[in-house]
């Protein structure tokens, strides 16, 4: 028995995805968007790869409140995939990656971080398993889809099931309401900070540009703290601060640049203005 090895390189959801997020960073940034024609050219509802694709999307957004009928419901869509066509799949998935080889990095294309991957990773695995593979695999993986369509994030969707059948009228004074409280909460932020948050917000699905961007602050930071700390005449005031520096400078080893990379920035961004306004 041989055990399905999961590939990103043709897991369809996460080739869409990546696309998908490929033209929203170009948009934002004002750039072309070569994958957008990529894309439509592959991602027909009426190919195969579209159809593989629907299914996908179906298993991520669909939610049953018992785990007998997300069995169900996982069982109906693997009897679906079965009647598209292996050999026309092979051949669509494989004009497809060609054009993204082609178009794009693929080290910097593929590292973006997929905040669903388990789901589509074992979504791929259930498509791929035959009768001679492991069935380890096949327990495993749909039981992962099973516990995310019955998943308790169902519940907490009834907040936004509520919302959405509010009056507009309502949404937009709701939408209001959470604006002004941000704007209460960060109104103290500095410049740094603030272009930080925007960074953060714009490169969330880009773990490669958001590790470039902290990259190049950490410098102008450090030389900052230092300034502040040759200013300070208490020892042991100052014997902290450079602990803190040391710690600023780990930043070069992290891969991955999580919410609580940000927040402990920001934390070492609030102590630089607190020591610049230290006379």
């Amino acid at each position: 028995m041989k055990k399905i090895k999961h590939s990103k390189y043709k897991n369809t959801g996460i080739l869409f995805e990546l696309l998908v997020r490929q033209i929203a960073s170009d948009t934002m940034n004002n750039n072309a968007t070569p994958a957008m024609t990529v894309l439509r050219k592959h991602f027909k509802s009426s190919s195969d790869l579209g159809k593989e694709l629907q299914l996908y999307q179906t298993l991520i957004a669909e939610k049953f409140n018992s785990e007998y009928k997300a069995e169900k419901f996982v069982s109906a869509v693997v009897s679906a995939r079965r009647k598209i066509s292996e050999t026309t799949l092979k051949r669509q998935k494989y004009n497809l990656i060609k054009d993204i080889k082609e178009t794009f990095d693929l080290p910097t294309f593929f590292k973006s971080r997929i905040s669903n991957y388990k789901v589509l990773a074992s979504t791929y695995q259930l498509f791929e398993y035959k009768e001679i593979d492991n069935p380890a695999v096949l327990v495993n993986a749909k039981g992962v889809l099973v516990e995310h369509i019955n998943n308790k994030s169902a519940k907490k969707s009834i907040v936004a099931e509520i919302y959405n059948k509010q009056h507009k009228d309502v949404r937009i004074l709701s939408q209001r309401m959470l604006i002004d409280k941000f704007n209460d909460k960060y109104s103290n932020l500095n410049e740094a900070q603030k272009v930080l948050l925007r960074e953060y917000i714009n490169n969330i699905s880009n773990s490669v540009a958001l590790k470039e961007y902290v990259g190049t602050t950490i410098p102008a930071l450090t030389t900052s703290l230092k300034k502040s700390s040759n200013r300070i005449g208490d020892k042991v005031t100052k014997i902290k601060l450079n602990e803190v520096i040391n710690m600023l400078n780990n930043f070069d080893s992290i891969n991955l640049i999580k919410d609580k990379h940000i927040l402990t920035l920001l934390r070492y961004y609030e102590l630089d203005k607190e020591l610049k306004g230290i006379k």
